[in-house]
């Protein structure tokens, strides 16, 4: 794996698990400010990247969230495992802005044309590889071709949620929203004045 930092050695990559994704244990040597090498060993979990959208209603002050069970977040105090989120879904071998559409209407119903790149991500760059593409697209109820809720033969379970603004941001400051992912959407949608909340 050739890679562009001299600084970095990479000696061996073992799977530890290819279940549902993969976890590697990576050994590298690692050259430090001294100029000294030394070897470290560290675990990377590869599920692919992903992409991420905030459908939002300039009209109506309205935003498209979802909610469904996530199971890292029970097994981490979250007491009923169900996580409110933005739309987002892996790229499997999808261009960025397919996968989004796609997802799109698949989770909420809403067939979208128009969508916006703001930025990419690393989620949880010490343990992840995954990189984030975050949209933004406007909605209306025209575009509505379905109910969502996500595939049956994925095992989705999702519930298509549409908040005011202001419910979304106090959602967030009472702890009711905690994924990363859509509360950095949110907040752009506010600086950026696509939702205004009163």
């Amino acid at each position: 794996m050739q890679k562009n930092n001299p600084q970095i050695r990479i000696q061996t990559t073992e799977v530890l698990s290819d279940n549902w994704y993969t976890l590697n244990k990576v050994t590298y040597d690692y050259q430090n400010k001294n100029g000294d090498w030394e070897t470290h060993s560290r675990e990377a979990y590869d599920r692919g990247n992903g992409a991420v959208i905030l459908l939002y209603n300039k009209e109506h002050q309205t935003v498209i969230l979802t909610r469904q069970f996530r199971l890292p977040t029970y097994l981490n105090n979250n007491d009923t495992g169900m996580l409110i989120e933005a739309c987002a879904g892996l790229l499997d071998k999808d261009h960025p802005d397919d996968c989004i559409r796609k997802e799109t209407e698949e989770e909420t119903g809403y067939r979208i044309s128009q969508v916006q790149k703001i930025f990419e991500s690393y989620m949880s760059p010490g343990s992840v590889t995954e990189i984030l593409h975050f949209y933004v697209a406007e909605y209306n109820k025209d575009m509505k071709v379905s109910e969502g809720g996500g595939l049956v033969d994925e095992q989705e379970n999702i519930e298509v949620l549409e908040l005011n603004c202001d419910a979304a941001y106090r959602m967030i400051a009472a702890g009711d929203i905690k994924d990363a992912k859509t509360i950095m959407l949110l907040q752009y949608a506010r600086l950026n004045e696509l939702v205004v909340p009163t």
